[in-house]
């Protein structure tokens, strides 16, 4: 075969670098949409990830009273009743929260021995706040309140609860789980069984 011409062997590089450019910058122009999409999936992420652990602050302190249900995983955020949900259920959680972690302080830490009675501060707490909102508050308290104290429970030795001791000197256990589900039933009527069905463990009293 007969050498190329000079002219024709520039012409062809001149056109193999046009077409090398020309490719490249259609890759760049493909690959832009995608790496676009991927920081779209990972803020989605992000957000999931965000208020899935803003879920679990939220109801890590509750953990042992209320059960922990894995959140939607398509959080339906564009719905105005599941928003306003997610606001009350927010409200109770923040209410209750305080009572809760006083009752397990209470009842599953070294704060109190076996047969110990509550201090006033405490009882005060326990009775306005639990006691008294109890299904049966008025035979659990009979003829008066001498004080509040911890104790085995009579049939599960292995766990502990409160009691009442009456001022006639019997003294009677109450779930302060009982208390918390009236509380929240008489202060969040509309919203209290979905509450309850949703974070309660079952059996819990």
């Amino acid at each position: 075969m007969g050498s190329l011409n000079p002219m024709l062997l520039r012409g062809i590089s001149i056109l193999r670098l046009r077409l090398h450019h020309h490719h490249r910058l259609g890759f760049g122009l493909a690959v832009a949409p995608s790496r676009r999409a991927c920081c779209t999936e990972s803020i989605r992420a992000a957000a999931a990830e965000e208020s899935s652990s803003s879920s679990a602050d939220n109801s890590s302190t509750l953990r042992g009273v209320l059960s922990v249900n894995e959140a939607p995983k398509y959080p339906r955020w564009d719905d105005p009743d599941y928003c306003k949900w997610k606001d009350k259920e927010g409200e109770i959680l923040r209410d209750v929260e305080p009572i809760v972690l006083l009752a397990k302080e209470i009842l599953h830490s070294d704060r109190y021995m076996d047969g110990e009675q509550l201090t006033l501060e405490d009882e005060k707490v326990v009775v306005e706040r639990l006691l008294a909102y109890h299904p049966h508050s008025e035979d659990k308290i009979g003829c008066g309140i001498d004080s509040i104290m911890v104790d085995r429970h009579p049939q599960f030795k292995h766990s502990r609860c409160l009691f009442v001791i009456r001022t006639d000197g019997v003294w009677i256990d109450f779930s302060y789980q009982k208390c918390l589900r009236a509380y929240i039933r008489d202060k969040y009527p509309t919203h209290a069984e979905r509450f309850i069905r949703e974070h309660f463990k079952r059996g819990s009293g």
